[in-house]
């Protein structure tokens, strides 16, 4: 199943969107779909209004998630190949919902950065109510996965040793374009899917999600032992190689520049990037 919220004249709406339609479910947002009871039930019987696939217009797949986690160094060619040892447990910071928004939303870049950075994610969306979660029940808690990139200012994120004041910028956080369920997917729960992110037409990333060190059942086990994770929570997996800050020289985002980011078995976003 496919699930995305997309703007309409009467509001945003959560739609199932199938191959010639997209369905409205009777939700705004595909948050509130999958913390009503049943979810997966009643958005496959959803017969609301149509849309077409073709022209819709999505905001963030999940507008405003209760907690958005992201994870750092976690793709194991990429560890290995700086020459460092794999981590033990996931390096853990957050990011606000402001940051979000849509498939080809602009990305707004601040006047205070001169170091906008990409990075391609595969976002785990959580479906259910979980807490220190076993191997099954973490399973079962993934309502399924999207696009994200964690575009970060890094001239701000390495001000300390902290990183989240580099990662959560308004309008920065392009999510969607839509939720696509383990059952759709090759690896179910632990997707294998090629990933990849271009600037300006120019690859710069490319990976397969299967290489993650801590896949998305043991992300979920982990931090539902911090705390309570809900429906509609967001959980950004980490990045692999390739990013700008790395390159010599370093490489960043301009105005102008147009960011895409693809997942395949999910979609795509394309974000154009401009100065707010």
């Amino acid at each position: 199943m496919r699930l995305a919220t997309i703007r309409t004249p009467q509001g945003t709406r959560a739609v199932r969107v199938d191959a010639g339609r997209a369905v409205e479910t009777g939700h705004p947002d595909v948050g509130s779909l999958l913390a009503t009871t049943g979810w997966r039930e009643v958005a496959a019987a959803a017969d609301g209004p149509d849309h077409d696939p073709a022209a819709l217009d999505h905001a963030p797949v999940v507008p405003v998630p209760g907690k958005v986690f992201c994870i750092g160094l976690n793709y194991r060619n990429h560890i290995l190949e700086m020459g460092r040892e794999l981590p033990q447990y996931p390096t853990v910071f957050t990011k606000f919902a402001d940051a979000l928004i849509g498939a080809s939303d602009d990305i707004v870049a601040p006047p205070e950065s001169a170091a906008v950075d990409w990075e391609a994610e595969l976002a785990v969306v959580i479906g259910g109510m979980v807490r220190r979660a076993s191997e099954a029940s973490a399973a079962a808690a993934i309502a399924g996965f999207a696009v994200l990139n964690d575009v970060t200012m890094r001239d701000w994120q390495y001000r300390t040793t902290e990183w989240t004041q580099g990662k959560t910028f308004e309008a920065t956080t392009p999510l969607g374009p839509m939720l696509v369920t383990p059952d759709e997917l090759p690896g179910g729960v632990r997707p294998a899917l090629p990933l990849s992110c271009s600037v300006d037409g120019e690859i710069m990333q490319k990976a397969d999600t299967s290489d993650l060190v801590f896949d998305p059942v043991a992300l979920v086990r982990y931090l539902s032992t911090i705390v309570t994770l809900r429906p509609g929570d967001v959980i950004a997996t980490g990045t692999p190689g390739g990013v700008g800050h790395a390159r010599k020289p370093p490489r960043y985002l301009a105005g102008g520049s147009t960011l895409v980011t693809e997942i395949g078995g999910i979609g795509r976003l394309t974000n154009q990037v401009r100065g707010e």
